[in-house]
């Protein structure tokens, strides 16, 4: 499989972020939508494919042959994180734009080429924006899908919701993005987020690196699986994953802790900075001091 060596790839990032800061504003916004979407599809399915995993672990583990000591809770994280990269693989082999990748692709484009830090932050908005907005469509399509069974009440005649083992599982993942109190909790969700990024932006450059679909595939497909199953914090995934929470618990009417408002005072703010930082500073910034002169010398 042919692949690019180090300073080829951080000039590649400079190139793909200066094409990307050139685009118009639609252009962003709408290719923005699909990443989100997708984000929202990857998110989806490691809900569905991760529930109940505890509870089939308990039930497996005194069947002769079958007790091989499955640690249900670490298990679920890595189902979780096995299935969640199919969203970033589609964003990269596709050419949509996510804000989490465009935190490290732009500055570096802002390095190399000298490109204004007002165009950054531009691409930074339209693709955030549209990011949300194809993260809720999706959010809303399962909420109304596969997480909630609609009814009808014999009685009254009127269409009932019953929450479904996904919707249960997607609402409990809600909460638990939305559990952050205090400055020591929003220090976590800063933490996690940074860490997140920096795995998130360490598979872009491993997915440059690879010239083959294969290669792509899996160069992308270790990072995304570790930050997914250390539970770290994406912002464009809980854009996806709390809606997706509310959305399931308003339909069934449904207690639950989580809203529209703690959406962004508990998790997206603080997890949208820690992104920045884990993938401009970490990677971008990083990454260029290390290999400035060899990108100088490729000019």
């Amino acid at each position: 499989m042919a692949f690019h060596p180090p300073v080829a790839i951080i000039a590649k990032a400079g190139d793909s972020g200066k094409y990307k800061v050139g685009l118009p504003a639609w252009n962003m916004l709408l290719r923005g939508f699909l990443a989100g979407a997708f984000i929202a599809m990857g998110g989806a399915l490691a809900t569905v494919c991760s529930t109940n995993i505890a509870a089939s672990a308990a039930a497996i583990k005194d069947v002769p042959g079958l007790a091989f000591g499955v640690s249900s809770a670490g298990f679920a994280q890595l189902i979780l994180g096995a299935t969640f990269p199919v969203g970033l693989i589609i964003i990269v082999l596709t050419g949509a734009e996510l804000f989490t990748g465009d935190a490290m692709l732009a500055p570096v484009a802002a390095f190399v080429h000298k490109v204004s830090w007002m165009q950054v932050i531009n691409l930074w908005v339209w693709v955030y924006i549209g990011n949300f907005i194809g993260s809720i469509v999706w959010a809303y399509i399962m909420a109304n899908g596969p997480f909630v069974s609609f009814g009808m009440d014999a009685t009254t005649g009127a269409t009932t919701a019953t929450i479904t083992a996904f919707g249960t599982r997607a609402i409990a993942i809600a909460v638990a993005k939305t559990s952050y109190v205090g400055m020591m909790g929003m220090w976590s969700a800063f933490l996690k987020a940074v860490a997140c990024n920096w795995l998130v932006n360490l598979a872009i450059l491993l997915g440059i690196c690879a010239d083959d679909l294969i290669g792509k595939f899996f160069g992308i497909w270790f990072p995304i699986m570790a930050f997914v199953s250390s539970g770290f914090e994406h912002s464009v995934a809980n854009m996806y994953f709390i809606p997706a929470g509310i959305l399931t618990a308003g339909l069934t009417n449904t207690a639950t802790t989580v809203n529209w408002v703690n959406m962004w005072t508990s998790n997206l703010i603080v997890v949208t900075i820690g992104n920045i930082v884990g993938g401009m500073f970490f990677v971008g910034v990083l990454y260029w001091v290390a290999f400035r002169k060899e990108i100088a010398a490729l000019k």
